[in-house]
């Protein structure tokens, strides 16, 4: 874990270099945690590159960590090295200069960094009784993860192939776990890696939200409000719990320590919560959120940005990318995002399009041009190589779809049920964003009106009404969301619907820092509201973090006979196994024939003929071994697994060679 750490905050300081190139002044932790996200798809974009070209080992994965800290020399050079030393003298002198204001920040961060590191232990756990994982929803995504991993590691899979599905390319975003193959690589072991990566980016993204959310609305209180509401984000599933608690006969805490189910996801409802559904099983979107919000934020900070005060226009192409140069950096780092969390570029491209329509003065135009070519020189690459060979199918990722997962439900009903008082206090953020900029004024006393006026007070007011235009794009992903399905599954509308949430958290937190600098009815009514949006939230991420969850995902045999499987067969080797999340075969890096439905389907993959071939050759007979040669299957495996969905057909596979074993678990060569 230790190693793990050192790394990963090397990664930081490198990618943090870079942020001088799109970032005015900050403060030091901002930097390092953008330079975590930032200096994390470096090295896994360059381990891509290297390991496609020449192999994947501990050299080139050492190659790539070198590259993804080459920005550090910046840290030295000119203005970027100028600014580095002031910032760090300031936070010197922060540190050095200890007041309650200093107390309560060092709290703030440090709980948040504890909540992580006890909640993303559970993430996967290594006893003498096998693989386990803590997380609720994270049965089925841990093997997922393991199984891209070890595929790199063990594999050597460049240029990477789907393992779930051999022969075509492997089209998921990939690099938050080729970042882990990288660590792993340098001898860690894939839990420590996985645990102080997530640890990292979690902590990072709550830095760089609280920042984002400052330029945003203007309001600190709302800055430190925001990470809150984004980690324990829930609905009304806490009065289920008191409920469910009034009608047993345990005491309080007792059932707090034995919660029967999450309150945030299930029986009714889908929002879930960020922590425990969404960053616990999509590192992909951990790893892209934060890259994401950077983005946003320069985006931000140039559509509110007056065009009085950017000077005279710029006579040519390349006055205007001088002009924009911020922008060309973080889009190239945007279009990296297709092979981190393709969903989060879908946002950028929505939020471009609408900032250019919502301010379509030349200048705006083309700046965003500028970003948008940026994006391109990366993105279109990355889209060309992941579609090339992709057995993913696009037609299933676009139909009508109303209210979500809504079901039989009422649609506002539906929506309050899943995220409380959120919207409401959404709209009241916004009115009192825009309000904020407006004082009274005394009437004039000649006027027949005695009434006092709200009169605008014009920079206030202009950015209160840009913030709530900034909103207008993210109002389109919730209603569009809540209109189509962009994936096979429709609940993985949730990768596009969670940015809406996240950039209404400005506002509803706003809403309520606002209420908090009232009189005492009104903190009370503050204090109450935050506790109505988070409590459900809290309650999930505390069943994980208490060890109330322990699913058994992998037994000692599986991990024994994947051992075996890696020591004695090549790293190509294909393999059939049931189609199932946690064959064995997903811990040794060998490609499989086809594996868990749930996530080929998702992904848009029709696997009906690769199931049905495969449910032929466990019955066995000619027709499996005709089968068995058209696929080019080196290797069964008999598990546990097979023997209760597949029923195999044993005394035929018993006339090949065993090269594994382990307990149940035989895995036979193919000698025909």
């Amino acid at each position: 874990m230790i190693l793990s750490l050192i790394l990963i905050l090397a990664l930081s300081v490198g990618g943090a270099g870079l942020t001088y190139l799109f970032s005015a002044k900050t403060s030091l932790l901002w930097r390092l945690a953008a330079g975590c996200a930032v200096g994390s798809v470096l090295f896994g974009t360059a381990a891509f590159v290297l390991a496609s070209l020449f192999g994947f080992s501990t050299v080139t994965a050492g190659a790539a960590f070198v590259l993804a800290m080459l920005p550090v020399v910046l840290l030295r050079k000119g203005a970027t090295g100028a600014a580095f030393e002031q910032e760090r003298a300031l936070a010197r002198n922060r540190v050095g200069t200890w007041n309650s204001a200093a107390g309560a920040r060092f709290a703030y961060y440090t709980l948040f960094f504890l909540l992580f590191l006890f909640f993303f232990d559970r993430a996967m756990m290594v006893t003498d009784g096998g693989i386990f994982t803590g997380g609720s929803h994270n049965l089925g995504d841990l093997p997922f993860h393991l199984g891209a991993i070890t595929s790199f590691v063990d594999g050597n899979n460049f240029p990477p192939q789907n393992p779930s599905f051999a022969g075509t390319t492997f089209s998921y975003p990939f690099i938050a776990d080729l970042v882990t193959a990288g660590f792993v690589m340098f001898g860690i072991s894939i839990r420590d890696a996985m645990h102080a990566q997530n640890v990292m980016w979690a902590f990072s993204l709550v830095v760089i939200l609280e920042r984002f959310v400052f330029l945003l609305v203007g309001d600190r209180v709302a800055a430190k409000i925001a990470p809150l509401l984004l980690m324990f984000s829930g609905g009304l599933g806490f009065l289920w719990f008191l409920s469910g608690w009034w009608g047993q006969s345990a005491g309080f805490f007792q059932f707090l320590g034995q919660m029967p189910r999450d309150y945030t996801l299930r029986e009714g409802f889908q929002w879930g919560n960020s922590m425990t559904s969404l960053f616990l099983t999509q590192r992909g979107l951990l790893l892209g959120m934060p890259l994401t919000l950077m983005v946003l934020e320069r985006l931000w900070e140039r559509f509110r940005r007056d065009e009085e005060a950017v000077g005279a226009r710029a006579a040519s192409f390349a006055g205007i990318v001088r002009e924009n140069r911020g922008l060309v950096v973080i889009g190239l780092l945007a279009g990296l995002l297709v092979m981190v969390h393709l969903h989060s570029l879908m946002v950028l491209f929505i939020v471009s399009v609408f900032l250019m329509m919502l301010k379509p003065r030349a200048d705006f135009v083309a700046a965003m041009a500028v970003f948008g070519v940026s994006v391109g020189l990366v993105a279109v690459p990355e889209l060309v190589w992941s579609m090339t060979g992709s057995s993913s199918k696009a037609t299933e990722f676009f139909a009508w779809h109303f209210g979500w997962e809504k079901g039989g439900e009422s649609f506002v009903w539906f929506w309050v049920k899943n995220t409380g008082i959120a919207i409401p206090a959404i709209a009241a953020g916004v009115y009192l964003l825009i309000r904020s900029g407006r004082r009274e004024v005394e009437p004039d006393p000649d006027s027949k009106k005695k009434k006092a006026k709200l009169k605008p007070v014009a920079a206030a007011y202009r950015d209160g009404l840009k913030a709530a235009l900034f909103l207008v794009p993210f109002v389109f992903i919730f209603i569009a969301g809540n209109s189509l399905k962009f994936a096979p599954w429709a609940w993985d509308n949730i990768k596009l619907l969670v940015y809406w949430y996240v950039v209404s958290a400005a506002f509803i937190a706003f809403f309520l820092a606002w209420l908090w600098r009232q009189a005492t009815a009104y903190k009370i009514a503050a204090a109450v509201l935050l506790i109505s949006l988070t409590a459900a939230g809290a309650l999930d991420v505390w069943r994980v973090s208490t060890s109330q969850i322990n699913w058994n995902v992998f037994s000692p045999d599986a991990v024994a006979v994947a051992d075996r499987i890696k020591a004695t067969t090549q790293r190509d080797a294909l393999f059939v196994n049931a189609p199932t999340y946690n064959s064995a075969v997903v811990l040794s890096g060998r490609p499989s024939l086809m594996r868990y439905t749930g996530h080929l389907g998702s992904h848009g993959i029709d696997y009906r003929e690769r199931e049905q071939d495969i449910k032929t050759i466990y019955g066995g007979g000619p027709q499996a071994k005709e089968l068995m040669r058209k696929w080019g299957v080196e290797y069964v495996i008999v598990s546990p697994v097979e023997r209760s969905s597949l029923n195999p057909n044993e005394d035929f596979f018993r006339q090949y060679p065993i090269t594994a074993q382990s307990g149940e678990y035989q895995v036979y060569r193919i000698t025909d």
